[in-house]
């Protein structure tokens, strides 16, 4: 029987048009029509608000599997209604889908792969079996463990958008077998390629010239890649399963790859969108990850190594036009070649930079002091306790041993805890919106987490990922403005101030938070409506309820759209200029320069516009208003600690600001918080000192200052303009606050 679809009436759209009017933060708009307004060819524009938005929710409605086999009237019918008030919910921005879902829900690319729509992966690094995946090596066995398959996995999830976390602690390392082979690697391409001259000039060879060189290729393994993303996971596998006997039976060291079928620099990508990078960074990585690996022979590749094959792989996906690879390296505390390893700053500058790095900790860790000695210097590494995330949900709810005892890492901001394979599945409600709005928190929160268990029944392109997705069922379902819906419900901020006590296990003296009651009550009412709604969907669907349910991300793109604060952090400022860098030809910048906002040549992009915003932030004149150059980081760890005892059972994603004065304070506080704190990461305040700074403080007479030269509308003047809005993209936007996520 074919599926029964729901849809969206347009007359009901209209209706909601006239009554609701979007929340759109001052960024929000702009932000939206360069991140998540989909060009509609047979229209010749992109997508409008109420489009998105109908696009998004009908993708997701249409996932509840009931609708495949001839559901009831009841079903159809009660599923409408969840349509309607979905589109409400999120066309008045109290609250969203994950930035994957509002780029990809609903759209011809979901079909296709349903991983499209979880914005994160994790995956230990160690042979693995590919299973019945949609990429398998035609030499290697589907049940045969190879070495090749978790960087396969990394590299595909990230050509399709979506950031991967990866284990390179010193239990999956050691799993990896001695290498066996160096292979003699060469990249070959045909003159009658556009590619030609370019990739010859970064380490390719004429294929002709190859062919009168070399006319016995019996030795030789040659592999043409098709122009697809799966030809470019296929050939790296190769490569690198060569230099292991296993999955090398013949013992041939000779590897020709041809990369005559690759489209060229500027092609369009269909599917996910953006425009080819062409072959050449995939020939610079080729030859990079040969000689890391080559470098090894005889020998076992080391945490270092692996790290950098998946930042080499990281490096090329970048180079893809709309893609921004986020990587997530975990490695051992006590690896200090790991810890170290940022400190090569020429290996750095090639590739390191892909990856923002953690190290794995348990409760009776505590050698604190060479961590916060690194993020004094450079922001690294984060920490990661695995011990919290495998036994505890929320810590008010007490020990509750192997409750997610298959967790082995985190995605790239650190939110969810995850098993191997596992993605992320985000929804965010904004919940000072949604009371603005006339919502009952409890009624959002139930329908973000119908929304999110539908994602669970996307088909999915890889075994490992299907297996642990049906076993866990995991959501993450967030809020966001958090500090702007406390203060405005409160009146004051959550921590209310500070007790003298004694650390129970040391006998150190400690400043105990004290929490603000009503806060710890209606934080965990909405944890406890979340719960019961996957309780009760559950049920209907004939499922188990899931593993986890709730988290806090970074939010940086989305929760600009609605203008709140990002995830748990406190606004940077109460008023600031944010810059926003855009390409020299996007059709958005006569508009904005038309409304009076001030652009200028981007001091570190060629052909890049930086474009300033003033902003205000919600209560910024508030007498409790806090703002990251303000707030002490000893409030901040207490917040993310009152955020991980009563709201969040999976983790809370938190880059803790501190001043040049608070450095003593990093070791003690991470120490003091053991017990609590799963996942942080931590970095020096700038406050907007760097040139042409994302984000820079200004007082309120210059914020009113530069306010008053904004005009018009930018909307509105960029709908009268209407020439042309092919191409659109913000340069440099990130998902996350810390740059860790992808824009989409």
């Amino acid at each position: 029987m074919p599926s029964t679809r729901i849809e969206l009436d347009q007359n009901f759209i209209d209706q909601v048009k006239h009554e609701i009017k979007p929340h759109w933060g001052e960024l929000g708009w702009v932000t939206y029509k360069r991140t998540y307004a989909r060009w509609l060819p047979d229209q010749d524009r992109s997508e409008n608000w109420d489009e998105t938005v109908k696009r998004v929710i009908e993708g997701n409605i249409n996932l509840d599997p009931r609708l495949k086999d001839s559901p009831s009237k009841k079903v159809i019918s009660e599923l409408t209604n969840e349509a309607k008030r979905l589109f409400r919910l999120v066309y008045g921005l109290s609250a969203t889908p994950s930035g994957r879902n509002l780029w990809i829900s609903g759209t011809d690319y979901q079909k296709r792969t349903g991983d499209s729509l979880n914005n994160c992966w994790f995956i230990a690094i160690r042979p693995q079996e590919y299973g019945d995946s949609h990429i398998v090596p035609s030499y290697v066995d589907k049940r045969e463990k190879a070495v090749s398959m978790p960087f396969s996995f990394l590299f595909d999830q990230l050509m399709k958008g979506g950031g991967v976390g990866f284990s390179v602690v010193n239990d999956n390392i050691k799993q990896i077998p001695k290498v066996d082979n160096k292979i003699d690697l060469t990249v070959v391409i045909d003159k009658g390629s556009k590619s030609h001259n370019a990739s010859i000039k970064v380490g390719a060879v004429d294929k002709d010239e190859w062919k009168k060189q070399n006319p016995d290729q019996d030795d030789v393994i040659y592999y043409r890649l098709p122009d697809t993303r799966e030809g470019w996971v296929l050939a790296n596998a190769r490569l690198i399963d060569m230099h292991f006997n296993q999955t090398n039976p013949d013992r041939k060291t000779k590897l020709v790859l041809d990369i005559t079928d690759i489209r060229p620099y500027g092609a369009k990508i269909h599917g996910f969108g953006g425009t080819a990078s062409g072959p050449m960074p995939l020939v610079e990585m080729f030859i990079d990850i040969n000689n890391v690996i080559n470098a090894r022979a005889g020998k076992n590749l080391t945490a270092v190594d692996a790290t950098d094959i998946c930042n080499l792989i990281g490096k090329t996906v970048v180079a893809g036009n709309v893609r921004r690879s986020a990587e997530l390296a975990l490695g051992s505390s006590d690896d200090q070649d790991f810890i170290k390893m940022k400190q090569d700053k020429k290996k750095l500058y090639h590739h390191r930079w892909a990856s923002n790095n953690s190290v794995a900790i348990n409760s009776k860790f505590n050698n604190y002091g060479p961590i916060a000695d690194g993020i004094l210097h450079n922001g690294e590494p984060g920490i990661v306790n695995l011990d919290l995330s495998r036994n505890y949900g929320r810590i008010v709810d007490g020990y509750q041993p192997g409750i997610d005892d298959d967790v082995e890492g985190t995605n790239p901001c650190g939110e969810i805890s995850l098993a191997n394979g596992e993605p992320c599945n985000l929804f965010e409600v904004f919940p000072y919106i949604a009371e603005m709005q006339g919502w009952d928190l409890k009624e959002a929160f139930a329908l973000a987490t119908r929304f999110a268990k539908r994602v669970t029944f996307s088909h999915y392109d890889w075994e490992v990922s299907r297996k642990i997705i049906q076993k866990n069922r995991r959501i993450g379902i967030s809020m966001s403005g958090i500090q702007d819906w406390l203060l405005n419900d409160l009146g004051h901020r959550v921590v209310t101030g500070f007790e003298d006590a004694v650390d129970a296990e040391t006998g150190e003296k400690i400043k105990k938070p004290i929490y603000d009651s009503q806060a710890v009550e209606r934080v965990d009412g909405l944890y406890k409506a979340v719960v019961n709604a996957d309780k009760a969907y559950s049920k209907e669907l004939g499922t188990h309820p899931s593993i986890k349910h709730t988290t806090v991300k970074p939010s940086g793109t989305v929760a600009k759209l609605a203008g709140v604060s990002e995830g748990m952090h406190f606004h940077y400022a109460g008023y600031l200029i944010q810059r926003i860098r855009f390409q020299a030809s996007d059709p958005l910048l006569p508009a904005l320069r038309e409304c009076g906002y001030h652009t200028e040549p981007d001091i570190y992009t060629k052909n890049t516009i930086c474009v300033e915003f003033p902003l205000r932030a919600a209560h910024a004149d508030s007498k409790n208003f806090a703002s990251a150059g303000t707030v002490s980081i000893a409030e901040q760890f207490a917040t993310q600690a009152f955020l991980q005892t009563y709201w969040s059972d999976n983790a809370v994603s938190c880059t803790i600001t501190f001043q040049s004065d608070e450095s003593d304070e990093i070791a003690p506080l991470l120490h003091q918080y053991r017990h609590t704190i799963k996942s942080t990461s931590l970095l020096p305040y700038y406050g907007g000192s760097l040139k042409q700074a994302p984000k820079e403080p200004i007082d309120k007479k210059t914020y009113k200052e530069r306010a008053a030269l904004i005009t018009d509308d930018v909307e509105e003047v960029f709908a009268k303009q209407n020439d042309d809005q092919k191409g659109l993209e913000i340069v440099g936007q990130t998902d996350c606050e810390g740059g860790a996520c992808p824009i989409k």
